[in-house]
């Protein structure tokens, strides 16, 4: 069933009346609990400076010269990188050197002195380990003890995550188009509040992170349905701006995170605050109907007729009789269904040299977005100062740049502003790379920038890429790219943990990975004012038009890419945070 066909009905009802605004600010309300959960290991995940437990009650510590310091508070200043140790006198004698994952114990107890050339034996930390709770009572690390020869546990919190975001979005996707995107919307909904509680509560490691896996799956599997179940409700006209602006509700979540890090430092806690955030979508996502579009791809007509005249009662307008509109026989046997949109495989996206070429581009761009967007995130308790403040920067300055691609992609074309993007992140890595630590003020500036331009780009390749091919393979592409920027985003956080062997690995990574993208991204036809291709002799056409100026209409915001609803598959949401 054509777009046209539906176009038609929202001809009659409304592109974007009133039921359509309701509705979309429900949904979207929901992807804060999202970008909550998809960051909320920022802090959850911290690390805090520590030392080994002694193996006994501590009568007096020594660190240098300081003699009254408490072994709570020594703690703080073994940074991260130093073989500084803090010597304890325990109450039966014994001299202990204590250490950030290991102790030792001296033979010679005459004295208490740092200094010490003694014998010594050195010891694990089998008492566990000492943290410094200046800024944070609690994380996940410190109920575990996932520091030293068990770091590696710590850093698959993460990754193991937007594993489930990869496994959720395939799995719920296709329940969505068996099932209905309503039922869909109410299980992941509930299922993020079950599983971010049951996360809060875990009694140990292992069910900690199976809960974190599923609240991932259920997360993403809102995130991809959710951005489906709204555009099979809103007219092409605003279905370029509603799809872009459904990120800005992503980054509200955001920003929650560095609010409510900020105020809660006890990592369970924490975890339930941000939970709480779904409860209000689970009140009343209830009301919300099934839509009219996969109603009729099921054949389901006279409840998609109901839902027809719901949408026109609450817009003011004139309804439409579907069997009419859309040549039905709501009396017809079952067989009577829509047509299924014929299939293709992976290797249609390498139809020759040149659209291979293509798709290796795309989804390079797809994987350095991704990439950005998660190393500026993860990275920004590491900038310096205060880290719930850069979080927080790093989040609002997505806003605008979302906004900034809805109006420049139709002033100077796609090309141009997704070139202009990714060589800015490109450039923003290279100068935190020379600022000096000491001016953290600058590099967060910096990271800003690179964040917008990131930002920009990630919100404009959903829309480029569904434009780069022809209706036949085109929700193939995106849901390739939505795949591969998943990929990214599991690769993202082990970036940024590399950076213990050098500080800016992640900046190297993202500004490569950056520059690489805007180079190729040069060799791509620009897609504005360009009719959508059906046909791959169509798309091929792009690459010698690109050669002439062209003065034809601007389809941009009325025609998206989607040539057909049942194409608007759960893998195509162009939400790949």
């Amino acid at each position: 069933m054509g777009s046209s066909h539906f176009e038609l009905i929202f001809d009659h009802v409304g592109h974007y009346g009133r039921f359509q605004k309701v509705l979309y600010l429900i949904c979207a309300f929901q992807n804060i609990s999202c970008g909550i959960h998809y960051l909320a290991s920022v802090f959850m995940g911290v690390a805090p400076y520590h030392i080994c437990r002694p193996p006994g009650n501590v009568s007096q510590v020594v660190f240098h010269n300081h003699s009254n310091w408490s072994l709570e508070d020594s703690g703080a200043l073994l940074s991260s990188g130093h073989k500084d140790y803090v010597a304890v006198q325990l109450q039966n004698g014994e001299i202990w050197e204590l250490s950030r994952c290991s102790r030792s114990k001296r033979e010679n107890i005459s004295s208490l002195d740092y200094e010490y050339t003694g014998s010594k034996k050195e010891f694990p930390c089998v008492d566990g380990y000492i943290y410094d709770q200046n800024k944070w009572k609690s994380t996940a690390v410190t109920q575990w003890n996932l520091v030293c020869d068990r770091k590696w546990l710590a850093m698959l919190i993460q990754p193991l995550f937007m594993f489930g975001v990869l496994l959720g979005s395939v799995t719920f996707g296709y329940f969505s188009d068996r099932l209905g995107r309503r039922v869909v919307l109410w299980a992941t909904s509930s299922g993020m509040f079950l599983f971010g509680i049951a996360a809060a509560f875990a009694a140990d490691y292992y069910t900690f992170m199976a809960a974190r896996f599923f609240l991932a799956m259920v997360a993403s599997g809102y995130l991809v349905v959710g951005f489906v179940y709204v555009m099979e409700f809103i007219g092409m006209k605003y279905r370029t701006w509603a799809s872009v602006h459904m990120h800005t509700f992503f980054t509200v979540g955001t920003l929650l995170v560095a609010l409510t890090g900020y105020l809660v430092r006890t990592w369970w806690l924490y975890q339930m605050v941000l939970s709480t955030v779904t409860v209000p979508f689970i009140l009343c996502c209830w009301v919300l109907p099934e839509t009219p579009f996969w109603l009729l791809s099921a054949g389901r007509y006279e409840e998609a007729q109901k839902i027809v005249d719901i949408i026109a009662k609450w817009n003011r307008t004139s309804s439409c009789k579907l069997s009419e509109l859309l040549s039905l026989d709501l009396q017809g046997p079952v067989g009577n269904s829509p047509t299924e949109v014929q299939k293709h495989n992976l290797s249609y996206l390498f139809y020759n040299w040149s659209i291979a070429t293509r798709t290796l581009t795309v989804w390079l761009i797809w994987f350095t977005g991704s990439l950005g967007f998660y190393s500026f995130s993860l990275n920004s308790i590491n900038l310096g100062g205060n880290e719930y403040l850069n979080l927080f920067l790093l989040g609002v300055v997505e806003l605008p740049a979302y906004t900034f691609v809805c109006i420049a992609m139709d002033k100077v074309g796609r090309r141009t502003v997704l070139v202009f993007a990714l060589f800015c992140s490109a450039l923003a890595c290279g100068v935190i790379m020379v600022i000096p630590q000491k001016h953290y003020v600058l590099g967060v500036a910096t990271a800003m920038v690179g964040k917008f331009a990131i930002g920009a780009a990630f919100g404009l390749i959903y829309l480029y890429t569904a434009e780069l091919y022809p209706t036949i393979v085109r929700s193939l592409a995106v849901g390739s790219g939505s795949m591969v920027c998943r990929l990214a985003s599991i690769l993202a956080p082990f970036s940024v943990d590399l950076r213990s062997i050098w500080i800016f690995i992640p900046q190297v990574f993202v500004g490569t990975m950056a520059f690489l993208s805007g180079v190729l991204t040069l060799k791509l036809p620009e897609t504005l004012g360009k009719q959508l291709a059906s046909t791959w002799e169509e798309a091929a056409k792009l690459e010698s038009e690109n050669e002439r100026n062209s003065s034809k209409l601007l389809p941009t915001t009325d025609n998206i890419g989607l040539e057909k609803t049942e194409a608007i598959t759960p893998t195509d949401s162009g939400l790949g945070e």
